[in-house]
């Protein structure tokens, strides 16, 4: 199942019966006197017109993969060409939108249909009768080149959708209309290019498996704030990363990846539900309108797009779904936009490639997932990054991965395979979901190699952020080997300075890597207010060890009132309230202070 880029154009011209139906086995079909179709051509199969795409030729003989359920369907009925490789249509309009694997629009299809899709529905990605108000960025006579901005239209009160010369394009300006409400279809500019006249409207084509060019990548060098403390603290991603976030059935894979949704600091959100449960995606379509943008106060999906395919719905879709929406990520990455993907799972899309392989009697690999599933995960995974667009503005796509191990078993293909393309890794731990600690993110199975890039944003905001960061980090896993000793000998065998040690982890863990995302303070921590904690619980820790080695006891640092508020602060400290931060530093000085002079 080849994946390179194909001589036929991301739109065309239908080109009529082109083939004949002789097998058919679940999504796959084989049609024969094929010759006049091309490789990766999108067809449309059967009475019905089913849609599929072209993944191999022999002979005149076409093997199809089909993207919609294929009962009924029967040998001799007709294949019809479209002359376009499967791609997507991008214009105003895309943002607010529910598609599934193939962006065909859920809502529009439920108007005609019902809750059920019906099979050969087609309906056109972008509402043709809708108008939006279109204001020219350009003038008779401008050379534009690739990605140029040739008209802008307010999508959404939050968003400015950009409309760009298309990369395999240039020319001068012949014509341009007026500011005014124009279809999406509505040819507004002309240009006069090296192979003629060319006519621009509000959409373009673009076909999925291809990646968008760009002008050049850049080094990361920013974090991509997430108001999660154990991420953007201990595991932080940069603009334009990818990560994964592996874990077994209950862990909060969905429910991290919702808050990432939510608080990300990224300007568009591209949620991939592919092959979840129908009952846990019908969750998140009804959540996410429901949603309140903490930025512009405005709903959610102002700024987000949502792919659905779920479990129940053709295994063929699930493997194009990821293709169809990193290429929506990309078109607003190169209006200049910081783009968030979120993939929930990936695991369920290689099932999906598993299957068709099967299908397609290819040679397996690894537990019978296709040999070639590496390589479609590090396409995936490399289209993140931090650009400089054809345009000129900076832009990014960010990846964040859901991988579902069965049995929560790190060492199976997908998370083996992930782990070689992505370099960040957030491993829920089931222990800490059963425990109801949320996120439940291991701080001793998760990584970032995107701390030496983004440490110098930390240490702009506070020159001691990484020593405070790593002190917190080394006092974790001391805990963790106390642990095991307590287990054998008890803790009360332990030394005081040790049992310090798993009591300040204690305080760590629940004041700082806990979080309840349904309290209105607690749901999202500002960098500001994260440095500061980190200050405070580094400046307990090493205090009391001091304390304790001049003389003090355990129980005299468990019996400081300033304990108490130093676990509940990170609900009762809001964001960007340093009245309140001050006040509770100065209480846990003096309180330290105290004990300090008495052991003097």
């Amino acid at each position: 199942m080849p994946e390179q880029s194909s001589p036929i154009p991301a739109s065309g011209t239908p080109t009529g019966v082109v083939g004949e139906i002789v097998r058919i086995n679940g999504p796959i079909i084989e049609a024969r006197n094929m010759a006049a179709a091309g490789m990766l051509e999108v067809v449309e199969t059967g009475h019905l017109r089913l849609i599929g795409e072209v993944i191999r030729l022999r002979q005149g003989v076409a093997t199809i993969q089909v993207y919609e359920n294929t009962s009924g369907l029967r040998p001799g009925e007709p294949v019809y060409g479209t002359g376009r490789v499967l791609s997507v249509k991008l214009g105003p309009g895309l943002l607010g939108t529910i598609y599934d694997g193939i962006q065909r629009p859920l809502q529009a299809i439920a108007a005609r249909t019902g809750p059920m899709i019906g099979r050969g529905e087609k309906p056109s990605p972008l509402d043709s009768a809708r108008t939006w108000p279109f204001e020219p960025a350009c003038k008779v006579g401008d050379h534009l080149q690739p990605g140029q901005t040739y008209g802008r239209v307010p999508e959404s009160q939050s968003v400015e959708h950009r409309l760009m010369v298309p990369p395999n394009q240039s020319g001068t300006v012949l014509e341009v209309l007026p500011a005014g409400a124009y279809a999406n279809d509505t040819v507004v500019c002309r240009l006069q290019t090296a192979a003629g006249l060319a006519e621009l409207t509000m959409c373009q084509w673009w076909p999925v498996r291809a990646p968008r060019p760009t002008r050049e990548r850049r080094t990361m060098s920013a974090p991509l704030l997430t108001g999660l403390r154990v991420i953007d603290t201990f595991f932080p991603i940069a603009k334009g990363g990818a990560a994964a976030i592996p874990g077994g059935f209950g862990t909060g894979k969905t429910m991290t990846q919702q808050a990432l949704a939510k608080w990300a600091a990224a300007q568009i959100i591209v949620y991939i539900g592919c092959g979840e449960r129908g009952n846990e995606m019908t969750e998140v379509l009804h959540e996410f309108p429901g949603l309140v943008d903490p930025r512009t106060g405005r709903s959610l999906m102002e700024r987000t797009i949502l792919i659905a395919n779920t479990s129940n719905m053709p295994v063929a879709a699930r493997e194009v779904s990821i293709y169809t929406g990193i290429t929506l990520a990309e078109y607003y990455r190169d209006m200049g936009y910081d783009v968030a993907v979120m993939a929930d799972s990936t695991s369920r899309w290689a099932e999906a490639l598993r299957e068709l392989s099967g299908r397609l009697e290819e040679m397996p690999a690894d537990e019978g997932f296709p040999a070639y599933l590496p390589t479609r995960l590090a396409s995936f995974y490399e289209r993140a990054g931090n650009v400089i667009t054809l345009g000129g503005s900076p832009g990014s796509v960010s990846v964040i991965g859901a991988v579902s191990p069965p049995g929560g078993d790190f060492s199976e293909p997908v998370t083996q395979h992930t782990s070689r393309f992505i370099r960040c890794f957030w491993a829920l731990d089931r222990d800490l979901a059963n425990a109801r600690h949320y996120p439940a993110i291991s701080w001793l199975n998760s990584y970032s190699e995107y701390l030496a890039e983004i440490g110098a944003w930390w240490q702009h905001e506070d020159h001691e952020w990484r020593r405070n960061r790593d002190a917190l980090m080394n006092l974790l896993q001391e805990e963790v080997k106390l642990q095991r000793i307590a287990r054998l000998v008890g803790p009360d065998a332990l030394p005081d300075y040790q049992r310090l040690t798993l009591f300040v982890a204690d305080i760590v863990k629940n004041a700082f890597l806990q979080q309840n995302s349904f309290d209105p303070v607690d749901m999202y921590c500002s960098p500001a207010k994260q440095i500061w904690m980190i200050r405070l619980l580094v400046q307990f820790s090493e205090r009391s060890l001091r304390i304790i080695r001049s003389g003090g006891t355990l129980a005299d640092i468990r019996g400081l009132g300033c304990v108490e508020p130093l676990v509940r602060m990170k609900s009762t400290v809001p964001n960007g309230d340093e009245a309140a931060m001050r006040a509770l530093s100065q209480t846990v000085d003096r309180d330290l202070g105290q004990l300090e002079r008495r052991f003097a």
